[in-house]
Formats: C-alpha cells, sequence, structure tokens
C-alpha cells in the first residue's frame, strides 16, 4: 500500500458533552456500581489522565469501576441515555494514549473484574475476566505445567482485557506469538449496550474472524469484559544466554544470523549501553557496563536437542563479534536475567531524567543496523537522549526518548525524534507500531501506511460496531484528509491543539 500525502491535526474535531448533566449522570452511576466505584474528585480523576503515553492527557469528567459484564452494559446503556463519550481503561499501563478520555465523558475501568472463571487443562483454555493481570493467570497454572504465553515486560501490572485491546506482545511472542494467537473468544459490551459473545473455547469456529477483528482495535469497537484464552503447556528445558558485544551493529547483525541459520529462538532480547548503566543499579545482576549492547538469547522445548541450538547460538555470536556469551546455569539466574530485562523501563529513572516516550516501531531484522543508525542521528539531531530496550527477535524496536515534559522545547524536540525514527521504519518497510497501537500517539502517521481508500473502509469497519463514535471517539482513525468520522449530534467540538501537522 502506498502511503497517502495528507496533512493531519487531529485536534480539530475532539468532543466533550454538556457537563451540565453531570450530576445527575454521576447519581445514576452511583446506583449501578455503588458510590465507592464512582470517581468524581479533581484529584482522584487527575490520575486518569493519561497511560503511560505522558505527552497526551485529558481528564475524564467521572471514572467508574463496573464489577461484572452487566454493571459495564448498564453504565454503557446510561452514557447513551445522556449522549456522552465514553472509553475502557484497563491498568493503565498502555504507550500510546489508547485510554485516553479524548472529549471527556466516562472512563470506564475494568480493573475490578478480576476473576479467573475457569481453567480448563483438558481442553486448554481458560476464561478470565477483563481486569485479570497477566502474571495471575500463569501463577495460577503453574501447578498444572502449563502457562499463558503472551508475557508484556509490564505483565506484573497489565491486565488481559487491556492486552486483547492493544494485542499486546512480549519478549516470547518471537516463537509464541502475540495476543490475537491466544484469544479463542471474548465476551463483549457493544457501544449500544448489547452483550455478545465473539468465539469461544472451540477451535476455529465457522464464520468470519470475528474474534481476530476486535483483538487489537483498542476498544473502538465496544469493551471486551470476558476472554476465553489458549493455554500453553511448559517447555521441558530452556537455555538462556546473554551475548556481550562490542556494538550494537555486531549484536543485530548476529540477531540476523540467528534466524537466518533456521533456529526460532523463544525470545532474542537486546539492551544498549545506556540502559545496561541504569538496569546495573537496580538489579546488581552483573551487566557489563563497558559493553555496546548484550543480547539475551533462550531456547526452549524438549530436553534432547536443546543444548544443541544453544551451541549453535553461541557459535553464531562468536562469530559476530560477541567478547563473550554468558549462560544462566540455574533457573534462579534465569529469572534474575529476565526480572532484569522486563523491569528495564522502570529503572530508568536511575538516569536522571524525570519523563521518557517509548517509541514502537518494527522493521525487518536485516533492517536493524539501519534503524539504530536512524535513532542516533536522532539523538544528535534533535538533542534528545535515547537508550534502546527491545524485541530485537521480530524486528519490533524501543527507543526510549528521556526528557523533562514540563519543558515544551524538549516536548517538541521529542515529537520531532519520534517522527524521524517512525517515518523511517516505514521507509525501510516496517510499520510505526509493532505492539502498542496507535492510540492518540500515532494517528498522523497513518497515512503513511495506508491510502485514502484504505482509511475509508477502516471507517466503515469500526461505523459497523459503533456507528455513533461515542465509544472511544477519535481513536485509532485520522479525523482530517477525507477521512471522516461520525459524530453523535449532541457532542460539541472543543479546541484542542498540541500536535503539529506531520
Amino acid at each position: 500500500m502506498t502511503a497517502a500525502t495528507v496533512s493531519f491535526n487531529h485536534a480539530h474535531d475532539l468532543p466533550r458533552f454538556d457537563s451540565a448533566g453531570v450530576p445527575a449522570l454521576i447519581d445514576r452511576m452511583k446506583q449501578i456500581v455503588g458510590p465507592g466505584n464512582v470517581l468524581t474528585s479533581k484529584p482522584d480523576l487527575a490520575v486518569y489522565e493519561c497511560d503511560g503515553f505522558t505527552i497526551d492527557k485529558n481528564t475524564p469528567d467521572v471514572v467508574v469501576f463496573p464489577n461484572s459484564t452487566e454493571e459495564v452494559a448498564a453504565v454503557v446503556n446510561l452514557c447513551n441515555l445522556f449522549q456522552v463519550p465514553f472509553v475502557a481503561r484497563g491498568a493503565g499501563t498502555s504507550l500510546a494514549g489508547g485510554c485516553v478520555p479524548v472529549g471527556g465523558g466516562v472512563m470506564i475501568g475494568t480493573s475490578r473484574m478480576k476473576k479467573i472463571l475457569e481453567v480448563n487443562v483438558r481442553d486448554r483454555y481458560a476464561v478470565v475476566e477483563a481486569g485479570v493481570v497477566n502474571v495471575w493467570l500463569t501463577t495460577r497454572l503453574k501447578p498444572d505445567g502449563y502457562h499463558y504465553a503472551p508475557d508484556p515486560s509490564s505483565q506484573g501490572a497489565c491486565t488481559i482485557g487491556g492486552n486483547v485491546a492493544t494485542n499486546s506482545g512480549g519478549p516470547h511472542t518471537l516463537k509464541y506469538g502475540v495476543t490475537v494467537n491466544h484469544i479463542l473468544g471474548v465476551e463483549m459490551v457493544l457501544p449500544d449496550g448489547r452483550v455478545v459473545t465473539v468465539g469461544g473455547p472451540c477451535e476455529d469456529g465457522p464464520g468470519y474472524d470475528l474474534t481476530g477483528t476486535v483483538v487489537g482495535s483498542e476498544g473502538t469497537f465496544g469493551l471486551v469484559t470476558k476472554a476465553w484464552v489458549r493455554l500453553t503447556r511448559n517447555p521441558e528445558a530452556y537455555r538462556t544466554l546473554l551475548g556481550v558485544f562490542a556494538t550494537v551493529d555486531d549484536c543485530t547483525n548476529c540477531i540476523s544470523d540467528i534466524i537466518a541459520a533456521g533456529i526460532v529462538p523463544a525470545a532474542l532480547e537486546m539492551l544498549d549501553q545506556t540502559i545496561l548503566q541504569a538496569v546495573e543499579a537496580a538489579f546488581k545482576f552483573g551487566f557489563p557496563l563497558d559493553a555496546g549492547a548484550v543480547l539475551i538469547m533462550e531456547v526452549d522445548g524438549p530436553a534432547a536437542g536443546i543444548q544443541d541450538e544453544a551451541d549453535q547460538i553461541e557459535a553464531i555470536a562468536m562469530r559476530n563479534g560477541a567478547r563473550e556469551v554468558r549462560k544462566a546455569n540455574t533457573e534462579a539466574e534465569r529469572l534474575a536475567l529476565w526480572k532484569a530485562r522486563k523491569q528495564a523501563f522502570g529503572t530508568i529513572g536511575r538516569l536522571g531524567y524525570p519523563s521518557y516516550c517509548t517509541q514502537d516501531g518494527v522493521v525487518p531484522r536485516t533492517k536493524l543496523p539501519e534503524i539504530m543508525r536512524v535513532i542516533r542521528q536522532a539523538t544528535a539531531d534533535h538533542g534528545i537522549a535515547i537508550c534502546n530496550v527491545f524485541h530485537a527477535g521480530d524486528g519490533n524496536i524501543h527507543p526510549v526518548l528521556m526528557f523533562d515534559e514540563r519543558d515544551p522545547d524538549q516536548v517538541r524536540r521529542v515529537l520531532l525524534a519520534s517522527t524521524d525514527i517512525l517515518a523511517a521504519c516505514v521507509r525501510l518497510g516496517g510499520s510505526v507500531t509493532g505492539e502498542h497501537g496507535i492510540g492518540v500517539e500515532k494517528l498522523d502517521f497513518m497515512p503513511m501506511l495506508f491510502t485514502p481508500d484504505d482509511l475509508s473502509y477502516m471507517v466503515r469497519l469500526r461505523s459497523a460496531f459503533n456507528p455513533t463514535n461515542r465509544c472511544s471517539p477519535n481513536k485509532m482513525l485520522p479525523t482530517a484528509g477525507g477521512c471522516a468520522e461520525p459524530q453523535p449530534s449532541s457532542i460539541q467540538p472543543i479546541k484542542a491543539g498540541r500536535r503539529a501537522a506531520v
């Protein structure tokens, strides 16, 4: 598909409802979910003004926490009665502004819907509510020898409902796939308040793959309240290695050669020198601080043959200039290494910057050296410090741009650097998002990937689920350049400009 040449400023079209109706709405909300499940004070609401993408913020008018699908449906029906916009939120760990309440209105938090309703090991599925934290399910499954394969770095906090919304990935998706590969079906509340079930515990049901359509739709088709998830048997054996490289180029070339050799590792994760300093300060793992980059390399599977794969990977790393390859000799060492990797983002504060923006692009693996050079050039061009930790095996980069969001000039330069990096991802044959989604952050980049006709058909699909655009308005799709969206007649636009046209 060819990119359209369109200029955007999607902020011209942001809906907000008439706040005069708020008191009556709040009273009705409290009747549905109970007074303790409705937040209205300014300090409470400020907590929900953004997710992990802190550059775009907007405060909801009310936050409500249903405890069941029935309560979610009742809240949605009430929003429709009052003709107000609403948006779903899980744990708020997303990194593209997917749960930002663009035009205010009602935020529906699913974090109190946290029951694991069924575990069926024999048929290899579980049924969970949307607010179940990702790692809770794997912990519950340990005695049975199974796990839930999608493992975002935030899995200790993020919820499965949010994972479904953004089609989350993680370190082990190289071998096991992203969220959509592990969701058998969902229960969801449509924007008109109806409760529907799409898919279910059976594999490959007849008809259109609506489950695959809903997963990754970022809450624009409705609110997922329950999911049937596939369970994966735990591997018999692991081998986890740490390659230490003098340069980022050597490290990224090693990644391509491992895949070219026909090996499919469970994970290939790269950390550059800057992020190593923060991770080592936090965890004292023994990372070499003089290395240009390190590569976590893991293979898993049957015990027979697993050592041969590990030996091949070690040899490939040495041929690509690794100065050493360390081995996790015990399960405790392996878990400590993965803890350091998965909590790497939380250590960035040790580098002395009050804010950071985690970008999410993807390129073909063979283009990793080129995109890393683009990132280094963006650092020089815009005076922004950038560190890198990412899912190198599938080309999913996560450059972390560090700055102070209180300084408008630094925010401007972060956005310019992000544009340079993401535009290069597209130019190199990749995409502007690998797993974080579009949210509000990447609306302006959609024409780089899709033609006006492509975008028009996306609008038509969303309108089939969400004809009034009251559910999570102004998400996923541009609102200019001929890509018109339906607006409820009672919602009035407000002025709220930040982003320059791209």
